[in-house]
This record gives C-alpha cells, sequence and structure tokens, in this order.
C-alpha cells in the first residue's frame, strides 16, 4: 500500500465528512455559553494532547514517564481524533527524515496546500503504520492495541459529551444545555477546529513565517500559528533541535504547550524535560545578529537612496522650469483682435529706439 501512488480514497474521506457536516447541526441544538465554552475548552486541552503528548512525546520523546504513564497520555491523545499515538509518531518521525522532499507526504511546497492540509490523510498509502520504523512504541502492546482501535477513545469521547449534557440538562437546568449541544459544540466543531490547527503547521509552517535556522527544509517560525498551535508555530526551531521539549526556545516565544508540561511534571507524572543546548540557542543568536546587520545595511542603503533622489528632484524641477520659460520666450506672436469686429491682424513687434 506504501508504494501505491497519491490518490484521494474516497472511503477514507467519510470520517472528515462526518465530521464537519456534523457541525452543522447547531442549526438544529442551537447554542448556549456552556456548550461554546466547552467548545473552547476542549479545543485548548485537546491541542495540548496533540503538542504535548503525539508530538513532543511520542514522536520525539523530549520527556519520560511510566509505562503506567505512557498508557493514559495515549488515551487522552486519542480524544483529539487524529487516529493512534503510534501512526502519529510514525508519520511524522517519516516527515522530519524527508521534510520539503518528494517523499515528504504533507510538504506543501512538493505537493500543493490542499493536499499538505487535508489531502494526504485520505491517501490509501499514508493510512498504514509501520511499525518497524517505531519499535520503542511497538514494543507495547496496550499501544498497538490504541492504535488499531482507534475509534474506540473518540467513541467513548462522543458519548461521555452527550451524557454529560443530558446530566446538565437534568440537573443544572440554569445553563440551558443539552445533550446536543454538548455533542455538537464539544464534539463536532472542536474536534473540527481542532484538526485545522493541527494542520495548519503541515500545510502553512513551511510557507509563513521568519527562518532564524538555516535547515534543510522550509521551515519557518510564526507567532500567529503558535498561539493557534500552543507552541508549534516555532516551527524552524523545531527543524533544528527536535529533541528539546519546548519549541519556543527564547524566553519571548510564548509556548503553551512547555508551560503545561513544565506543570505537569510536578506532579511527577512526567519528569526529564530536555532543554535546549546552549550551542544551539548561541547559534540562534548569531543568526539574529546577523540578520539585523543585513537588515541595517538594506536601510542604510534605502536611506542613500533617498538622498540622492533629494538632490536630482529639485534639479529636475529647475530644468522643467527652465524649458517652459524658454518655450514661452520662442512663442509666435499674439493676434489683436479689431474691435470692430474685422479679421485679427498681427501686431508687429517696435522697432528698437
Amino acid at each position: 500500500m506504501r508504494e501505491e501512488p497519491d490518490r484521494v480514497d474516497w472511503m477514507r474521506c467519510l470520517p472528515f465528512l462526518v465530521l464537519h457536516l456534523g457541525c452543522l447541526g447547531v442549526i438544529w441544538v442551537g447554542a448556549s455559553w456552556f456548550a461554546v465554552g466547552a467548545a473552547l475548552a476542549l479545543y485548548a486541552i485537546r491541542m495540548f494532547a496533540v503538542t504535548g503528548v503525539f508530538h513532543r512525546y511520542f514522536s520525539h520523546k523530549t520527556y519520560s514517564t511510566s509505562r503506567f504513564g505512557q498508557f493514559l497520555l495515549a488515551l487522552f491523545g486519542g480524544t483529539t481524533v487524529q487516529r493512534g499515538p503510534l501512526w502519529w509518531a510514525y508519520h511524522h518521525r517519516h516527515h522530519h527524515r524527508h521534510s520539503d522532499k518528494e517523499t515528504d507526504a504533507h510538504s506543501p511546497h512538493v505537493h500543493g496546500f490542499w493536499w499538505s492540509h487535508i489531502g494526504w490523510i485520505t491517501s490509501r498509502r499514508n493510512f498504514p503504520t509501520d511499525y518497524s520504523q517505531i519499535p520503542d512504541l511497538a514494543k507495547y502492546p496496550e499501544l498497538v492495541f490504541l492504535n488499531r482501535f482507534d475509534v474506540v477513545v473518540p467513541a467513548i469521547f462522543a458519548a461521555s459529551l452527550w451524557a454529560l449534557g443530558s446530566l446538565l440538562h437534568h440537573v443544572a437546568p440554569g445553563l440551558h444545555t443539552t445533550s446536543g449541544q454538548m455533542l455538537v459544540w464539544g464534539f463536532f466543531i472542536s474536534t473540527t477546529a481542532l484538526f485545522h490547527g493541527t494542520a495548519s503547521i503541515n500545510s502553512l509552517a513551511h510557507l509563513l513565517g521568519r527562518r532564524r535556522y538555516d535547515t534543510s527544509d522550509d521551515s519557518r517560525n510564526s507567532f500567529i500559528l503558535a498561539l493557534i498551535t500552543l507552541g508549534e508555530g516555532w516551527h524552524n526551531n523545531h527543524h533544528r533541535y527536535q529533541s528539546s521539549t519546548r519549541n519556543g526556545f527564547y524566553w519571548w516565544e510564548i509556548d503553551l504547550t512547555y508551560y503545561g508540561l513544565r506543570v505537569l511534571s510536578w506532579t511527577g507524572l512526567i519528569w526529564g524535560l530536555k532543554p535546549v543546548p546552549a550551542s544551539v540557542l548561541a547559534e540562534g543568536e548569531r543568526a539574529e545578529h546577523a540578520a539585523s546587520l543585513a537588515a541595517a545595511r538594506r536601510a542604510a542603503q534605502s536611506t542613500s537612496d533617498h538622498s540622492a533622489l533629494k538632490r536630482v528632484v529639485p534639479a529636475a524641477a529647475a530644468l522643467a522650469v527652465a524649458t517652459v520659460n524658454a518655450a514661452h520666450a520662442i512663442s509666435p506672436p499674439r493676434a489683436d483682435a479689431d474691435p470692430a469686429g474685422n479679421k485679427p491682424t498681427i501686431s508687429a513687434p517696435a522697432d528698437p529706439a
């Protein structure tokens, strides 16, 4: 299956169609402040599951946990409805090995924006998990189970939201929340937004933003994407050094996922968060310094060009005025009209005295 050409498998599109069409349920169930708030909260919480669990743990092992803790993290990640933890980790590691090359499954430079955003997931060749490429994870049967039956956790999660809405409708009627609202807002709308937020890193983080590090791909840093994805927008940083727990390498680069993992480490569930090496930070500072010097040189050149323009414009204006005056000096004599209405006569120039 991995050798097949890239093409859309319409059967693979059905889950995405159901997910997006489910958002239209808001027409029938309406909205409440509680349901909308739940959708926003579940977006943020589950984005943390994508970035802090699927990405920074299963894909890159940037911190440690126990086997039981690993299982709990995998269950948490399953609520994101982004398939299993091993599938996610396998494809992400493959992306790093072949980033922006022909074999990169979701490079916008190779395959275009829409394929890198959503199309690649609908291709049969990207459906399987190559367990031989993730032996450190494939040795745990509980993780393989969650990966093979990746619809179990999302189904339980959706059913739980429905049940919660029904419970609130009876015990807290003042919230004006129903089971349908919790399902539509908490599951369908929140999950759809979560998918597109995650996919924006594949489709946009190699197109928009600045490049601090000279990596072999076109990864970029974007503050906007970092806000949307809780820190994943510092993508050029990440492609320079993948083993760090934090993607925002410097204090001013907001990385909410890293802050959350720091807090989680205080509980003892995870430990051994890996820092950014001093050499990588120094390399970034040198790159920023070189970029600042280059910008200063461009600004100086622009100022120099502007100064030259200021000298040219007055000279051009004086030349234009002189040309107009010269044309006026050699203009033909004026025709004087006869008061009697006769044809105008040409006044001859007066003889010099």
